[in-house]
């Protein structure tokens, strides 16, 4: 497994990464109908043994009750895990102390002295100027609390901003983790990952199945109905299964050559980007197992350029 460092100097972490927001959040995954801790045992115990050790969390997942599990989990390993969190700035957050008061919580619940990774969750930060909180940031690099700094879902204008002012105090901007896919490329035209690229900071993809559309268990002859959020988001309905068909039967063809699912060729064409990590989120053993299938394998250049053609109108 050919591993990348975050940034310039930051961790070097697992090409994959495995998003645990769906642990613990009852709003939007459901926790505690189909799935609960055994089942977060299990899958955190299968990423282990297929050597993916990168982990994505945040303080707002399941009301805290994400980075709990993750330091739970944490305690009965050995084994060397990097753990990437999240800060939210809301709106009663408008002090550097407020941020350090919160990635105290977050370590304490994750049982942690020091995080690999700590991010931004969103660039809106109502009364917390970016230039308070970036400097509180790298006050807690320096402190020794944050190996890496990220953030997520900034423009280029904001992300180079951010990188400004953590460089001036000669802290690099490791991370800027954005929605990215297949059919949601709009952080290319909007110059992210050129940016991102002129900067040296690593680009986190989160969404990279685009909420189950490129797995191919959607169809228009499917059987397979949409739960939850799906039900009301119109690229699930036949319109939208439609328009996609194109895309996923490209990936089912690679798929067929290098005996892959659609969602692991998927996975592995972001991975082929260059710096780019994608965040696929999981809930049981099996569905790490699957999502570590986009790992030791490589599509081709022609194959890589052809995703990005039938993609196109997702730009």
């Amino acid at each position: 497994m050919e591993n990348i460092t975050l940034g310039q100097n930051g961790p070097v972490v697992n090409p994959l990464c495995i998003g645990t927001w769906a642990w613990g959040d009852k709003l939007f995954w459901n926790y505690g109908d189909r799935y609960g801790p055994e089942q977060l045992q299990e899958a955190f115990t299968a990423a282990l043994e297929a050597g993916i050790t990168f982990f994505d969390t945040a303080e707002v997942y399941g009301m805290g009750l994400s980075e709990r599990f993750l330091g739970q989990f944490l305690q009965q390993t050995q084994q060397p895990v990097q753990i990437a969190t999240k800060f939210g700035p809301l709106p009663w957050r408008f002090t550097a102390q407020s941020v350090s008061d919160a990635l105290t919580a977050s370590l304490k619940r994750l049982q942690l002295e020091r995080i690999a990774l700590y991010q931004v969750h969103w660039p809106f930060a109502f009364f917390l100027s970016q230039e308070t909180l970036m400097n509180a940031l790298a006050d807690e690099v320096k402190r020794g609390r944050i190996a890496a700094v990220g953030v997520s879902n900034y423009s280029a204008e904001q992300m180079r901003d951010a990188h400004q002012i953590l460089a001036n105090r000669g802290v690099p901007l490791a991370v800027n983790q954005v929605r990215y896919s297949l059919l949601s490329r709009q952080v290319e035209s909007k110059g992210i990952i050129a940016t991102a690229r002129e900067l040296g900071v690593t680009i986190l993809a989160y969404s990279p199945l685009a909420q189950g559309l490129l797995t191919g268990k959607y169809s228009i002859d499917g059987t397979e109905t949409p739960t939850g959020a799906r039900k009301i988001d119109p690229r699930f309905k036949k319109e939208g299964l439609q328009k996609i068909a194109p895309v996923i039967s490209l990936l089912r063809n690679f798929g067929e050559k290098y005996d892959c699912t659609p969602a692991q060729v998927a996975l592995n064409w972001l991975i082929a980007q260059g710096n780019v990590i994608p965040i696929a989120g999981v809930k049981t053993a099996e569905q790490v197992r699957q999502n570590a299938g986009a790992l030791g394998w490589k599509l081709s250049d022609d194959e890589i350029g052809e995703l990005e053609l039938v993609s196109r109108p997702w730009l």
